[in-house]
């Protein structure tokens, strides 16, 4: 019982840093409560080796229970067996590099018109201008024209719904039974969302089957090698998720490279010389602009959004000479594992140039967008969107800090708890 009780003030804390201290005090795997309600923390890479090699001997649906609530029960966050493999399928070739490719000129003018945004002598929360620049660049490279200009409504019918989900799961099912009033507003926001998603399917189910080249068309025309098609919440479910999910995380990682930028010597400068070099950002350029791959690696290696992430164990296992009942909830950390002494050379340190040699380090080491049957399916539209906005960025400003270090929070993503105040000193033309 001390041992629980030191764990949970250590975890109550610091948080994510905790993680890495209670891994070099209690080794790879120390748990927290009973029953249902006994969280086990499997920590490092050969923790994450074992939980990506065996998913049948978990379940995400009951992990990510409360995410169902904004992204739908059919989400492929939570889907789980052959219903996962179907709908990933159908989702996967709009996301794939070659075709993100094509999304970099979009990208480069929503990263322009955040510019254009920002004030020329004065202050802003560079998170939240470039959090909407990213919604809409995903928007209009996922979805086309239509829905494109409804990238802000969206912003803020599913802002109470990512508000809600960003606590304890429990909390999350106490405001459902409840009803309470936060509960009410984030309803009544999805409500919203949901209907302009399915006037949108509507509409593409009554047209011809090439009616749009995006998405959303993809997958509403789309068959799987069964030839059955998805059904309308299924194509809804998809939707919100590539929205939510997209801008949510990727904001986030976009305020933490602008942050690490901005506090390490050197770096605005080096990676503004570079991207001058290489010119306007497209596919072929961003190829050559090595010290930007890196910031972005980087940058997700330090602030993974996804800092935590949880599996339900449906079948009870032996790790690390540690029984894990079924039931329990599997708790591993791409933050701690990132962090890790032994793992990584200098592991605190912001060193984009790690990456400029082409290192690629094992997948049980780094893994910012998961792992297994559920890695991220959007990783190749994240780092290109970080990519370009961060080239667009440096290439036309001067920005200080305007404020302390930000403090990293959120359950669900890990953003910046104040945002990341800057002080514009100069704003370059187009």
């Amino acid at each position: 019982m001390l041992q629980q009780a030191a764990i949970a003030t250590e975890l109550a804390r610091h948080r994510y840093d905790a993680l890495i201290t209670l891994h070099q005090r209690h080794g790879p795997v120390f748990s927290l409560g009973a029953g249902r309600y006994r969280y086990v923390y499997l920590i490092g890479p050969e923790a994450n080796r074992f939980i990506f090699a065996n998913g049948r001997l978990f379940s995400t649906r009951d992990a990510f229970e409360a995410i169902a609530a904004v992204d739908g029960p059919t989400s492929l966050l939570v889907s789980e067996g052959e219903e996962h493999t179907r709908r990933r399928r159908l989702v996967r070739p709009a996301l794939h590099h070659r075709q993100v490719a094509g999304y970099v000129r979009t990208i480069a003018e929503e990263a322009d018109a955040a510019v254009d945004a920002l004030p020329a002598d004065g202050r802003a929360d560079a998170y939240q201008v470039f959090r909407a620049a990213i919604r809409r660049s995903t928007v209009r490279s996922l979805f086309g024209p239509r829905l494109a200009a409804d990238a802000d409504f969206f912003g803020a019918r599913l802002q109470p719904m990512l508000d809600l989900i960003d606590r304890m799961p429990q909390l999350v099912q106490a405001h459902r039974r409840l009803a309470t009033p936060a509960w009410r507003r984030a309803m009544a926001a999805k409500a919203d969302a949901d209907a302009r998603i399915f006037a949108e399917i509507a509409r593409l189910r009554a047209g011809p089957a090439d009616d749009g080249d995006h998405i959303l068309a993809a997958l509403v025309h789309g068959r799987g090698e069964d030839g059955a098609e998805l059904t309308d919440e299924e194509v809804r479910d998809q939707a919100i998720t590539l929205i939510a999910a997209g801008y949510e995380t990727t904001s986030a990682a976009m305020a933490w490279a602008v942050h690490r930028l901005l506090r390490t010597a050197g770096a605005w400068e080096r990676l503004r010389a570079e991207v001058e070099a290489a010119g306007p950002p497209t596919a072929s350029s961003l190829a050559e602009t090595p010290y930007l791959n890196g910031v972005v690696q980087e940058t997700l290696r330090l602030h993974p959004p996804a800092a935590i992430s949880a599996r339900r164990v449906a079948e009870g296992f032996a790790f690390a000479g540690r029984r894990v009942p079924a039931g329990a909830m599997v708790v591993y950390s791409p933050y701690a594992t990132h962090r890790l002494p032994g793992v990584w050379e200098d592991p605190l340190a912001f060193r984009p140039e790690r990456w400029s040699d082409g290192r690629r380090p094992a997948p049980d080491e780094f893994l910012p967008f998961g792992g297994g049957a559920h890695r991220c399916v959007g990783s190749a539209l994240a780092t290109t969107e970080l990519a370009v906005m961060l080239s667009r960025l440096v290439a036309r400003t001067d920005l200080r800090p305007a404020g302390p270090p930000p403090v990293p929070a959120g359950l669900t993503t890990m953003r910046p708890r104040d945002g990341l105040p800057v002080r514009v000193l100069h704003r370059a033309p187009r």
